[in-house]
């Protein structure tokens, strides 16, 4: 394009500047364009890797609301120096200056270090010895938290380093014995997975005042290797807690059993009997489980003697009286317990966990619609026009969820059955709309529940640790194994949610000398539950 001369501009009018501005910026989104054109024929000549092709990261960010643009002053960027005005100093230092006669003393400019000081440190503690008068042998008790010849201190940088930094306990070993502790890989996995009764029991405690106290929960699994097999590592969770547990089944019966939270009963009332007429239980063995004077059952070898008794594991029916029965004397006993009481589970749709209330992720929803491939351009417009129907539907739904109204409520269940009650012409997507539509309850729960999230983000998110873990370390080989790896994984997801410091919360559980105090996990989860 031509462009007047400086004296002409000078003369142009307000309308006419601003078609000039308008082409110039034209022109140089065209050259820009160009310009990246040139860059990779260049780099396809030179044999060089092209530009990774980025996609857009899914219906979350695609339905947020635009950023508004920033009104009034700009902010000040904050000092990068912010969080050292926090630290106690511990230590001041002079330093002198080389400084010629004469010079002034003008005071001193400070400078805020911090450092690490990792030095190994052998006690020895000598123990007094006595015998009493009755003949007794009587040894003076060594302080709290030594395990096998190795202190607290040591064993919280351990357990933080494998747990927190996923250090395998080879690296582990080779830090600790360039440090100068002589130690071996065995008593690292000794320290990794011995003495962890108090954790466990901690991490169970959690898991019990998180079901006990959550409006809403969701759920999520991940493949795990464990002693040789293929398992599966359950996690349940809200924004205030996360608990793992790792198992040979992906069951129902599983899932069940996590959410018991470690009581091991069975219990026959109005909530199992009503599981069962749910899951289609024939009603004779229903009426034999219900009329039975006793209910409860402290383990499942007292419970599937019950069955045995009553016939129920003679009989060879569909669906399996056993699995259902187990089934509902296990959800019975769940909400005897007071867990899950009006809670949501929200899940991506698998199988076993539909219990109770149930709440479907959209983003996997709307992610069975991506997966589609079509072969037409016309097929491919049908999808493109349904993900954008949904994006901007998921977009009005968070918008409600910010500001609940029930006539809007009336009006987004009417849409949603505008969008999947249409036919596009492509039989595939038409089917998975229609799958989609009888899905209608759980996917629209958010309108009888507005505080349940519209995804399962959270869960993938608390999953990965597990994924992660498993990418560096493989599987695990011991009970010992299996139960450390999910128990300090959960809880130190759980520290994360609460805010705390998971190295402080190992100190405290230690009995690290002059460690912070950290308040029991779960007496801190029932104290953030929603009011």
């Amino acid at each position: 394009m031509s462009l007047p001369e400086p004296e002409e501009i000078e003369r142009l009018a307000i309308g006419d500047l601003r078609s000039l501005v308008t082409s110039l910026l034209a022109e140089v989104l065209r050259l820009r364009a160009e310009n990246a054109t040139l860059k990779e024929e260049i780099a396809r000549l030179k044999g060089l890797p092209p530009r990774p092709k980025l996609k857009p990261s899914g219906m979350e960010q695609a339905s947020a609301p635009p950023t508004p643009p920033p009104s009034g002053k700009p902010k000040r960027k904050r000092r990068r120096g912010a969080k050292r005005d926090r630290l106690v100093v511990g230590e001041e230092r002079v330093l002198a200056a080389a400084v010629p006669t004469g010079s002034r003393f003008k005071g001193y400019e400070d400078v805020i270090v911090q450092d690490l000081i990792l030095v190994p440190r052998v006690i020895r503690y000598r123990r007094e010895r006595w015998v009493t008068p009755d003949g007794q042998t009587v040894i003076a008790p060594l302080p709290p938290g030594i395990v096998g010849g190795f202190g607290p201190a040591l064993r919280r940088f351990v357990l933080a380093g494998h747990v927190q930094g996923q250090v395998t306990s080879e690296r582990l070993t080779a830090l600790l014995a360039g440090i100068g502790i002589a130690i071996s890989k065995r008593q690292v996995v000794r320290l990794l997975t011995g003495r962890l009764d108090a954790f466990v029991a901690e991490d169970r405690e959690v898991l019990r005042a998180g079901l006990a106290s959550a409006p809403w929960i969701s759920v999520d699994d991940t493949g795990a290797l464990h002693a040789g097999r293929n398992g599966v590592t359950t996690q349940i969770g809200d924004s205030r807690f996360t608990a793992f547990r790792t198992s040979l089944s992906k069951s129902r019966t599983n899932f069940l059993d996590c959410l018991r939270a470690g009581h091991a009963d069975y219990v026959v009332d109005e909530a199992a009997v009503a599981y069962m007429r749910g899951h289609n239980l024939a009603g004779p063995v229903i009426d034999r489980l219900a009329s039975h004077p006793q209910r409860s059952f402290p383990d499942r070898q007292t419970w599937a003697a019950h069955l045995e008794a009553l016939g129920v594991a003679a009989l060879e029916v569909t669906p399996d009286p056993v699995k259902i029965a187990t089934q509902g004397a296990m959800w019975g006993a769940i909400r005897r317990h007071g867990l899950l009481d009006g809670t949501v589970v929200v899940s991506d749709d698998a199988g076993q966990f539909r219990v109770g209330t149930h709440a479907l992720c959209w983003v996997h929803a709307e992610r069975l619609v991506h997966k589609l491939l079509p072969v037409t351009e016309a097929q491919r417009r049908a999808v493109d026009l349904v993900r954008q129907l949904i994006w901007w539907f998921y977009r009005d739904l968070k918008a409600w969820q910010r500001q609940p109204d029930r006539r809007r409520a009336a009006a987004l269940r009417a849409r949603f059955e505008r969008i999947f009650r249409r036919r596009t012409g492509y039989v595939t997507l038409d089917r998975l709309l229609a799958r989609l539509r009888e899905r209608k309850a759980e996917l629209l729960r958010v309108l009888d529940r507005p505080e349940i999230p519209l995804h399962t983000n959270g869960s993938e998110n608390d999953i990965r640790a597990h994924v992660i873990k498993r990418k560096i370390s493989g599987g695990t080989r011991s009970e010992a194994g299996r139960v450390a790896r999910d128990v300090l994984l959960g809880l130190m997801k759980t520290c994360a949610k609460l805010s705390l410091s998971f190295f402080a919360y190992l100190g405290d559980r230690l009995g690290v000398p002059d460690a912070a105090t950290v308040p029991p996990l779960a007496q801190l989860v029932r104290a953030s539950a929603p009011a």
